[in-house]
């Protein structure tokens, strides 16, 4: 590599609507790069390139504050170096793709969860640079240069750019069947669960890590002294499984100034029970994936009379383990199969009902994760101790004159107004039964073999969360009725013609 270029002595102020407009010209030179079709492979390409240039910004701020500091990236490698040279075509295309990206995966730090050179080459594991013309990759790498990560405004804004991002990320995955939590339905679920300064906070399934910086940022609020500050940022726990969305939430953790989350790329089922119950949590908030499916392997970590591919039902499993030493609490995203499901799923949930206390299932109306499922979801909140008398359900309205979420249209964070203030703050106290929430005697759940499924008695005409059985009875009984009218009506016609 060539010395580097001198940078210029000041750039310009990185506004919003600069860096939307570096943003849009980024991604119109990677359009013309034949290498990356569609934004699952643009956004990607984007992020990793992001990262390494918001790193090295945090890595000059930690060295000029810290003598001492050692940067994780050195050399030629840092951003500052091989960002600012005059190569370009293909010496800077092998140099990225033969000499940067290798030597990033092979970072080795201490081991210690959060050590940065164990995270970046965990991160690196998986990257790959996508770009095939060595020119388009250097206009793109100098156009990503005007970005300015030093300020802390800007760093601000291009956090709540990157958020579009991640948005627009979420809407191209959901092509091919993944989908993400409404950044609304998070900060209610963070807010009604309430973590605290000195909480342990953890998500086994953090996607691009939403729950996390939600959680960091709920926290970071409530706290008082820079010691406060800094026992919140050792505070944060995570798990991803899979590659892309782990390098996304690591890109939206360093935009957010979570420098110290002991985050990992792996499956959070993939240790015993047991042991998680040795590595305990004060609060977990999560949406683990449903419908999936986990190896052979993975099941035998769970006992004997709880084993199931079904991932809900293990990730509810793991959750309840990770809290228990703690006596922590913990708010879930659920499918309705989790409320209804008597089975296995019945056995997990009398196992939750006799260890935690269910204090509230939130049901969801239609369309909160469209347009990616349409399969109706439930929130169970839950923390340690004896079961109340009742367990609460609280059916969530669509806001008025509407049938359904839209990614035009999607789920506000004002629209949980009533239930936030129905809720009764930490200890919930002073509920009612309202026209959406009402009360299920825990011994009734209990006799029915922990069916969760209950329909709001207030909306007699309500079919979005009646359980499946009452439903096909229903239609069955229906279609009986409408063979009899039939058949009456064709004796009455053979006896008209006779």
């Amino acid at each position: 590599m060539t010395p580097p270029r001198v940078r210029q002595a000041a750039q310009p102020q990185t506004t919003r609507a600069r860096l939307q407009s570096i943003i849009k010209e980024s991604r119109n030179i990677m359009r013309k790069d034949a290498g990356l079709n569609g934004e699952l492979d643009r956004l990607p390409q984007l992020a990793w390139l992001l990262f390494l240039h918001a790193f090295d910004e945090v890595e000059q701020d930690r060295e000029a504050a810290d003598r001492d500091y050692r940067p994780a990236i050195v050399g030629k490698y840092r951003w500052s170096q091989w960002a600012h040279s005059d190569v370009t075509g293909e010496p800077f295309l092998a140099f990225v793709n033969d000499q940067l990206l290798p030597h990033l995966r092979e970072l080795r730090g201490s081991g210690r969860p959060g050590d940065p050179r164990d995270t970046i080459a965990s991160i690196f594991s998986n990257v790959s640079n996508r770009m095939l013309s060595g020119h388009l990759l250097r206009d793109l790498v100098d156009q990503l240069d005007k970005v300015n990560f030093a300020n802390a405004d800007d760093l601000h804004t291009m956090a709540h750019l990157y958020e579009s991002m991640l948005k627009e990320m979420r809407d191209a995955a959901g092509d091919s069947g993944e989908f993400y939590t409404p950044r609304p339905l998070v900060r209610f679920i963070t807010d009604m669960v309430d973590p605290q300064v000195g909480d342990v906070v953890m998500d086994p399934a953090m996607g691009t890590g939403g729950f996390v910086v939600e959680a960091f940022e709920h926290m970071m609020a409530g706290a008082r002294t820079p010691t406060q500050r800094e026992t919140v940022k050792r505070s944060i726990r995570g798990v991803e499984k899979k590659s892309m969305p782990f390098l996304l939430a690591e890109m939206n953790f360093l935009l957010h100034d979570i420098s110290s989350a002991a985050v990992i790329q792996g499956n959070a089922l993939a240790n015993p029970v047991a042991d998680m119950r040795r590595d305990p949590v004060n609060v977990i908030l999560t949406n683990p994936p449903f419908g999936g499916e986990e190896e052979r392997g993975i099941q035998d970590n769970f006992p004997a009379g709880l084993k199931t591919a079904e991932t809900a039902w293990l990730f509810l499993q793991s959750v309840m383990a990770r809290l228990e030493r703690k006596r922590g609490r913990c708010g879930i995203v659920v499918p309705n199969s989790v409320l209804f499901d008597q089975n296995i799923g019945g056995r997990v949930k009398k196992e939750l009902m006799t260890k935690f206390n269910l204090h509230t299932v939130l049901r969801l109306p239609n369309g909160v994760f469209a347009p990616y499922t349409l399969i109706p979801s439930n929130v169970l909140f839950f923390e340690w101790g004896p079961q109340d008398e009742h367990v609460w359900f609280y059916e969530h309205p669509m806001p008025e004159g509407r049938k359904n979420y839209t990614k035009t249209k999607p789920m506000a964070y004002e629209e949980f107004a009533a239930c936030e203030a129905w809720w009764g703050g930490r200890n919930r106290e002073g509920r009612v039964e309202t026209a959406q929430a009402w009360p299920v005697r825990a011994d009734e759940i209990a006799e029915s073999g922990y069916d969760l499924d209950r329909r709001n008695p207030n909306r007699p005409d309500d079919l979005t969360h009646r359980p499946p059985a009452e439903l096909i009875a229903e239609l069955i009984e229906t279609e009986h009725e409408l063979m009899a009218l039939l058949e009456n009506l064709q004796r009455e016609i053979k006896d008209f013609s006779a």
